[in-house]
């Protein structure tokens, strides 16, 4: 059913059908306009003819008057004798009325109507006569065809005077009998003439689509990207040209789509492998082109970047015409000041044509994003070791110039000179020392011995060494309490003791320091989620808001007088973040000024089977 229906859908707007359709229509259109004009001018020569056959004669005309003139007793008889005379004569009238000039009905034709004589006349067509003096005559279809006529009677002698009027009605029935015959023949003689039309206009279109046709499969199949099949060549004339044209142009077109094809694969895979972003626009500066990249650093989706102005898109508030004119390299931050925050150097270059229309802009994004933070931190690096190295330098030349200038003599005075600068001295080796221990983090030669230890009694050893410190450094003037929360569960872990141990200790010295006097060091271990958490919190004045994310960073300091004078190099808590990524966790800190410090160590657990027997650490 569907196939017979797309074959009809296919027939009622193929051209074959169309050219077949307008030769018929035409045809038609001439043989019922022929026949329209020929039937009507039948049709009103037939009744103009049969008008005239039942046209009363003049001598009849005048006997009648006469009679009407006269008006004696006489005058009925003698009216009614003329008109039977005259209706018998004629075949077609089928009845004769005489009346006089008062509407009287004076004559009739029809015995049976003998009785009417007296009577006035009903007939609207015979009173409209008999006071104009005008003839009239109406064709009447009502249960028959026929005519009625109806004459006036004059005095006579040239005289307009009316003297009555005669109404003749004569059936129709044979000539229409002939027009219908005569159409129902011309109705015929036209169908077999369409007929015999539509035959030949068949012949005729489907000679002449053919090739049309052949050619229209051949441009769906080129569509389809099937070049294999050619159009078949039937003649010599405009058409068979026309089919050796398209043949010669589907093999082009072949070529040039594979070349097109082949230019599109190399072009989609440099623009897919491509480490850079590329944005294509066309000539008004929208984007029509974006590469995976392009939108990874632009955290867009093609969506909702085709179509736009590229100026947009980048976030600027320059106009893309402006942007693209210039052809200047710009720099734009993306997502700037948050974690995802990209840095992008944009350059940009005009597509021309031959002529030297430009048609569009390429944009290409480099993320540079890498380069300026080492470029800022190599800057802020050298800096901040300049300052630190200064700082102690500085005070070990003033108290070196000092003791060279005779303070050394002076017994009081020259052990504390002596002593500062030794503690000097030692503050540099320690950061020299640490810096040499990020450097080799940083190149990845730091070695990592790494060996499953008891978490918690591993934690548990450090702080009994900062509990001992408490009881026997008699110099600490600062007291404070550790309250342990490590729970009972042997948590296993696998790390490097040594530089575990150094992580632990630079975040207690840090709770220490910053504590006040009596304060409480909370330490607390706990698992969750194949992991292990260990906290130190302190009761400090707690770190702003602001430089949680810094205080990592080497030689940040939130009070940098508080931290150099208690002898801090800067550098613990990013060798803390650089080992404890080492052993693939995590360390980040919570706090809010005049509420102490939280510091977190996440590292990987997962936790033993019962069948497992480990020797503790």
């Amino acid at each position: 059913m569907k196939k017979i229906k797309n074959k009809f859908k296919h027939l009622t707007i193929s051209i074959n059908t169309t050219l077949a359709i307008v030769f018929m229509a035409m045809i038609i259109a001439t043989i019922e306009v022929i026949g329209a004009y020929f039937t009507r001018q039948l049709e009103q020569n037939s009744i103009d003819n049969f008008q005239s056959s039942i046209q009363v004669l003049p001598i009849v005309s005048n006997q009648l008057s006469t009679q009407l003139v006269k008006d004696n007793k006489h005058t009925d008889s003698n009216l009614n004798r003329i008109v039977n005379d005259y209706s018998s004569g004629i075949g077609t009238i089928s009845e004769i009325i005489v009346v006089d000039n008062k509407d009287i009905i004076r004559a009739v034709s029809n015995l049976n109507d003998k009785n009417r004589i007296g009577q006035r006349v009903n007939n609207t067509l015979v009173k409209q006569v008999t006071s104009t003096g005008r003839q009239a005559t109406k064709v009447v279809n009502n249960h028959g065809d026929y005519m009625v006529q109806v004459t006036p009677l004059n005095a006579g002698n040239g005289s307009a005077n009316t003297v009555g009027a005669i109404y003749v009605r004569a059936s129709m029935q044979g000539v229409f009998n002939d027009l219908r015959n005569i159409s129902l023949m011309f109705l015929v003689t036209s169908l077999i003439a369409a007929v015999m039309g539509a035959i030949l206009s068949l012949v005729v279109s489907h000679a002449i689509t053919k090739p049309i046709e052949e050619m229209q499969r051949q441009a769906l199949s080129i569509a389809d990207g099937d070049y294999s099949s050619q159009v078949k060549i039937y003649s010599n004339d405009e058409l068979g040209q026309l089919g050796q044209a398209f043949n010669t142009l589907s093999v082009r077109i072949e070529r040039s789509q594979e070349e097109s094809e082949s230019e599109q694969r190399r072009l989609d895979s440099v623009l897919s492998h491509m480490s850079d972003g590329v944005l294509a626009t066309d000539r008004h500066g929208n984007v029509n082109v974006v590469n995976q990249m392009a939108l990874n650093f632009l955290n867009q989706t093609e969506d909702g970047i085709i179509n736009k102005p590229i100026a947009e898109v980048l976030g600027l508030e320059e106009s893309s015409q402006d942007l693209i004119g210039s052809q200047k390299g710009i720099v734009i931050t993306i997502g700037q000041g948050t974690r995802d925050e990209v840095i992008l150097h944009a350059s940009f270059s005009l597509i021309k044509r031959v002529t030297g229309f430009v048609s569009g802009s390429v944009c290409v994004l480099h993320d540079i994003t890498e380069q300026q933070k080492n470029e800022n931190s190599q800057k802020q690096f050298v800096s901040n070791v300049s300052h630190e190295l200064r700082t102690p330098l500085t005070s070990l030349h003033a108290y070196i110039e000092t003791l060279n200038e005779g303070a050394w003599k002076d017994p009081n005075v020259a052990p504390k000179f002596l002593q500062v600068t030794q503690e000097e001295t030692e503050r540099m080796i320690r950061m020299i020392s640490e810096l040499l221990s990020l450097s080799r983090m940083d190149r990845g030669v730091s070695k990592v011995d790494v060996e499953w230890v008891n978490f918690n009694d591993f934690v548990a050893h450090i702080l009994d060494r900062f509990d001992m410190i408490v009881k026997t450094d008699k110099k600490e003037n600062k007291k404070y309490t550790i309250k342990r929360e490590l729970g009972t569960q042997a948590l296993w872990v696998e790390i490097d003791t040594d530089k575990f141990a150094q992580v632990i200790d630079n975040i207690m010295n840090n709770a220490i320091k910053y504590s006040p006097d009596g304060g409480v060091i909370t330490v607390k271990l706990h698992s969750e989620q194949k992991r292990i958490v260990l906290s130190i919190a302190d009761q400090g004045l707690g770190i702003p808001r602001e430089d949680l994310t810094k205080i990592f960073d080497r030689f940040y300091r939130v009070d940098k007088a508080r931290s150099r004078a208690q002898g801090g190099t800067g550098l613990g808590l990013a060798i803390a973040k650089e080992i404890v990524e080492e052993h693939h966790g995590h360390i980040w800190a919570n706090s809010s000024e005049g509420n102490g410090s939280t510091f977190y160590i996440a590292l990987p657990y997962e936790p033993m089977s019962e069948g497992d027997d480990w020797d503790e650490v």
